[in-house]
């Protein structure tokens, strides 16, 4: 063997043993157990008892469940109540800032700064908050004439919204700096001739800055929806699905089933649904991007 292909693989040798933990870790924490999960999906199983080879009862169980169905709708209820109006403010204030206001530098930390906070901490903050007799939300709106304010996370028709607000308010950093950095790409050149031409800042931002902004935007559309689905901290930690089932989503759902009730292949068989769903979603938005693109 001549010294050149021995250096050769020397080389790969080296480059190998340096991937090697990155391929043991992703076998052992995300191959295997997305392989394994899968066939819990057809599986009865406790995790104590052999498991039981049921085929699709699992997947059939579901139609008829009532509370799968509750927390399948609230979970696209939370996400078309969440990533709209997260985006659009995210949008807005970046736009906001990139215009160079007094002070940007304060507001763009005090916007993001919610994002690199503790779940636990800014749920526990919110709680105190939506304190319906207490917190000093209600206690403002008492004070306008409000005499009958929502009981917040204590209402089964206000909790998911207060509990989408608090998501929105904690994220929309993280997608401003996103869009930030995507204004900054937008050549200036185009607004110079469009001031040339006449046009006003309604129309520059709608024929320049959203057009020019698009693979921005659906890339943040995308990963908005993909973290609205799975969303179970701040459901864990304000109201525990409560009240009733009022703010049980689907993460939390399949958290219920497989660690309090034990029911491992039913709760394999739900998160399979959830990634059919977010997969579905996704690719329709890569059609209608695509189609967004072409026009």
């Amino acid at each position: 063997m001549s010294s050149e292909k021995r250096s050769v693989r020397r080389n790969r040798l080296i480059a190998y043993s340096f991937l090697l933990p990155n391929i043991v870790g992703y076998l052992i924490f995300i191959l295997i157990p997305v392989i394994f999960s899968f066939f819990l999906g057809f599986v009865d199983w406790n995790g104590f008892n052999p498991p039981k080879f049921i085929g699709f009862d699992n997947y059939i169980r579901l139609f008829s469940d009532d509370a799968f169905n509750i927390s399948f709708w609230n979970t696209i209820w939370f996400t078309l109540l969440s990533v709209p109006i997260k985006l659009f403010l995210s949008l807005l204030i970046a736009v906001a800032l990139n215009k160079g206001i007094r002070a940007v530098k304060w507001f763009r930390t005090a916007v993001f700064l919610p994002y690199i906070s503790a779940t636990i901490a800014v749920a526990v903050v919110w709680q105190l908050l939506f304190n319906p007799s207490k917190g000093p939300i209600n206690s403002f709106l008492y004070s306008i004439g409000i005499e009958n304010p929502p009981g917040w996370l204590t209402s089964t028709t206000w909790a998911l919204p207060a509990v989408a607000l608090v998501g929105i308010w904690q994220t929309i950093g993280y997608y401003m700096i996103i869009y930030l950095a995507g204004l900054q790409g937008i050549p200036k050149h185009l607004y110079e001739a469009a001031d040339i031409d006449g046009a006003g800042a309604v129309t520059k931002f709608f024929k320049i800055t959203i057009p020019s902004l698009s693979p921005v935007i659906f890339f943040t559309v995308v990963i908005s929806m993909i973290n609205t689905f799975k969303t179970f901290d701040l459901i864990y930690i304000m109201t525990l699905g409560g009240p009733g089932r009022s703010t049980n989503v689907l993460v939390y759902t399949i958290y219920d089933v497989a660690f309090k009730r034990f029911e491992l292949g039913y709760a394999a068989a739900i998160s399979y649904v959830l990634f059919a769903i977010i997969f579905i979603f996704t690719l329709l938005q890569f059609r209608l991007q695509k189609k967004w693109a072409d026009n």
